[in-house]
């Protein structure tokens, strides 16, 4: 495994996780509030569509990337 494998992986793993964070709470089975916030932040209730779709996107990317990386016999 080579530096260009690591590097995909590593960048896969950075987008999967956000993206997958963003799908859960897109569909409302995850609710967080804000850790840090400098201004009135409130705690989003419901889920989004648009977050929905981001995060599933997002973490096919990401997912898929890693795949790709760690798959042996690319040079």
């Amino acid at each position: 495994m080579n530096l260009k494998h690591v590097v995909g992986a590593l960048v896969g793993i950075v987008l999967a996780m956000p993206g997958l964070l963003w799908f859960l709470q897109g569909t409302g089975l995850l609710r967080l509030c804000p850790a840090l916030c400098f201004a009135d932040c409130e705690c989003v209730e419901g889920g989004s569509q648009v977050w929905e779709v981001a995060g599933a996107v997002t973490f096919a990317i990401g997912a898929i990337l890693v795949w790709v990386s760690l798959r042996p016999g690319i040079g």
